[in-house]
């Protein structure tokens, strides 16, 4: 077995085991809607507040959209939910079951399938827009899966691509200097993503998926092909300024959020 086949194993079975974002309600029980109503509150009203307005949720109603990472559905009911026509895909065939039965719940309408973001299974300019969120970061070949967004998307075509960023705060302090350097990690022959892979993304198991970050520079190197690209950055949290956080003011604190937070946002037209 390839080592690229290994580390797409060990994602599959990260989120088999942990669904993402369902350690947001250890409440009510996995499926249900009261389930899935707390953990769309938690990531859109505490978790993200930006999400609805950078990601256009509403945006393409009557567009062919499709989420390479789908995970739970969360996101792509919003798109739905805004009259875009859907279609998800996912490594883990679990995450394509749980987003049936969500929109099945809700009374939404998309098409959902298990599939490989390396190797998407539709012709050329089958969509006018593709959006994943969090999911390419995980996956051994990331420049090869934008190719393949670039491929699917028609001319005008918009994609949405969140990745980690390796300039923010929670990568330089949480990281580098909290885990790697005073922990001691490096001493021990870890990389930065060695640690990341063990404590980024949440796990009751030992799963340990491959994650990288990548600095705005690089995002913009990744997405060359594209004629127009627009880069933000989001996702920061007053428990990472620490002891700092009563002495920012929510100006100065949304312009951190800009400048190091956790995601770099892409927009980028075909």
């Amino acid at each position: 077995m390839s080592s690229l086949a290994e580390e797409k194993i060990r994602a599959r079975e990260q989120w088999s085991q942990d669904p993402c974002g369902a350690e947001y309600d250890r409440e009510h029980e996995l499926g249900t809607r009261e389930f899935f109503d707390s953990v769309e509150r938690h990531r859109y009203k505490e978790y993200a507040p930006w999400m609805p307005r950078l990601m256009e949720f509403d945006k393409f109603r009557g567009k062919c959209l499709l989420e390479i990472g789908c995970g739970m559905g969360t996101d792509l009911l919003q798109f739905a939910r805004g009259g875009a026509r859907c279609t998800g895909i996912d490594l883990t065939p679990r995450s394509v079951e749980i987003t049936r039965h969500r929109f099945k719940l809700y009374g939404a309408d998309g098409t959902f399938m298990i599939s490989d973001g390396e190797r998407l299974p539709f012709r050329a300019e089958s969509f006018d827009v593709v959006y994943s969120n969090g999911v390419l970061h995980h996956t051994p070949d990331t420049a090869g899966a934008i190719r393949e967004v670039y491929r699917v998307l028609r001319p005008g075509g918009v994609a949405k691509v969140m990745l980690y960023h390796r300039h923010s705060l929670n990568y330089w302090v949480e990281i580098v200097l909290r885990r790697g350097l005073l922990g001691g990690e490096f001493l021990r022959g870890r990389s930065a993503e060695d640690i990341m892979s063990r404590v980024i993304e949440f796990s009751d198991h030992d799963a340990r998926p491959l994650v990288k970050v990548y600095s705005r520079s690089q995002t913009q190197a990744l997405f060359s092909m594209f004629r127009d690209v627009v880069i933000d950055v989001e996702q920061l949290t007053r428990e990472e300024l620490r002891f700092l956080s009563p002495l920012v003011s929510a100006k100065m604190f949304e312009r951190l959020s800009k400048r190091v937070g956790w995601n770099v946002i892409v927009t980028a037209t075909k």
